[in-house]
């Protein structure tokens, strides 16, 4: 038994069928033979189930298979998180670094926002819901509590957990994805300083916190907190839907710039390699979960100016990309060409499939952020994610072939 709740019990369970470890939510058969059962858990249950084949992102839980039945009970298979929830994280002797949990929020902006371009609320964010698959890799979980957008039709019932709703669930008004960038929030805050913004002596005290009331800086409970943290939480906390971030994006780009490393720190945080990748021109046919797929996949280096990273005549298969700065390639001492932010090398032997002799050069000219991309790792990506990345190299290595045989032609002219 992994935890137990109102409707349920979920259990660490093997899936016989292919030998896997998952996380089986278990509703009780009493409360399947509820006479409110259709009117209140129901409609929670199979949204949880219907989100089956629509959620397929890294930082979501996949969720494996559902069912409901009358006399046995119902049952959700979930995909197992072996590191338990954040909520290990938000006592005061327990909390992590502020970067850990910066890097967490970021991808938790990712996650909501695939999730919400989907069309769904999860409207129950708490770190109870947030897994710890490793380090700061998390996998949002549970959404039972989701409200799909197109049937918003759930009679005004309140779902939820009380500290971590938003101001506009309590009133009962239509939600949006602004009530679970409320309710991250908290958990952020929770995360930095182990104690929640809000709070009262009763249910409707606390209500009333979160309605009227304005948290305490975090930077005033946690000296290594900045004052551009602050204004992130102060923002992410507005007690309007117009008070805060006016979408997921802008959200991680500010948590991004806050989060911002030293230029040589040895660990590269997962939000800027996102970043480097998403931004690339070349990556544009990616979808949000592929990118991701890709800063796992990739080996990430910072370099110095004057390093090396390819050598004229030395074997290679990988493939590179620029995610910051600036390079140099050669041919026998003669400048080929300069790369810059966003550009790429190193297709031709991608696209061949092997090893091949490197044809010129490269250098850095500038403090480089580099994606290194080795075949074996790329061929474990999912198959949609090596087409979009193929296809891309081709209709780009098409274009540059075009380029040169208008330039030959103007030549010979």
């Amino acid at each position: 038994m992994l935890g137990k709740g109102a409707t349920g019990t979920v259990y660490l369970a093997l899936d016989t069928f292919n030998g896997r470890d998952v996380a089986l939510k278990v509703l009780t058969p009493e409360v399947v033979a509820a006479q409110d059962f259709d009117k209140t858990h129901t409609k929670q249950f199979m949204n949880e189930a219907a989100l089956a084949g629509r959620i397929l992102h890294p930082h979501i839980a996949t969720i494996l298979e559902a069912s409901v039945d009358a006399e046995s009970g119902g049952y959700i298979a979930i995909e197992y998180v072996a590191g338990g929830d954040l909520s290990q994280f938000t006592t005061a002797d327990r909390l992590l670094p502020v970067e850990d949990a910066i890097e967490i929020a970021f991808k938790c902006c990712g996650a909501l926002d695939y999730a919400f371009r989907q069309g769904i609320v999860h409207r129950d964010i708490k770190p109870a819901n947030i897994m710890v698959a490793s380090g700061t890799n998390i996998k949002v979980a549970d959404f039972g509590a989701a409200c799909l957008l197109q049937a918003q039709d759930d009679e005004g019932m309140l779902i939820g957990s009380p500290s971590y709703m938003s101001p506009e669930q309590i009133l009962r008004q239509p939600l949006g994805f602004h009530s679970d960038m409320f309710a991250l929030g908290v958990v952020l805050y929770e995360l930095f300083t182990g104690r929640k913004p809000f709070a009262g002596a009763s249910v409707l005290e606390l209500f009333d916190a979160i309605r009227n009331k304005d948290a305490a800086a975090p930077s005033s409970l946690r000296r290594e907190i900045s004052p551009e943290v602050d204004r992130i939480l102060a923002h992410m906390l507005g007690k309007s839907p117009a008070e805060r971030y006016a979408t997921w994006a802008d959200l991680a780009l500010d948590l991004a710039d806050v989060g911002r490393l030293g230029a040589y720190r040895k660990m590269i945080p997962d939000r800027e390699k996102y970043a480097a990748l998403r931004k690339n021109p070349i990556l544009e046919r990616l979808d949000d979960a592929e990118i991701w797929e890709m800063v796992h996949a990739g080996r990430w280096r910072r370099l110095q100016p004057g390093t090396p990273i390819v050598r004229e005549g030395e074997p290679g298969s990988s493939l590179f990309f620029l995610g910051s700065g600036s390079a140099k390639v050669t041919k026998q001492g003669r400048l080929l060409n300069v790369l810059q932010t966003g550009e790429y090398f190193g297709e031709m032997a991608y696209i061949k499939g092997g090893s091949m002799l490197r044809q010129a050069t490269a250098e850095a000219t500038s403090d480089v952020l580099l994606a290194e991309f080795e075949p074996d790792a790329l061929k474990q990506v999912s198959k949609n994610c090596q087409l979009h990345l193929t296809t891309a190299l081709l209709h780009s290595l098409v274009e540059r072939l075009a380029l040169s045989n208008e330039r030959l032609a103007k030549v010979m002219m």
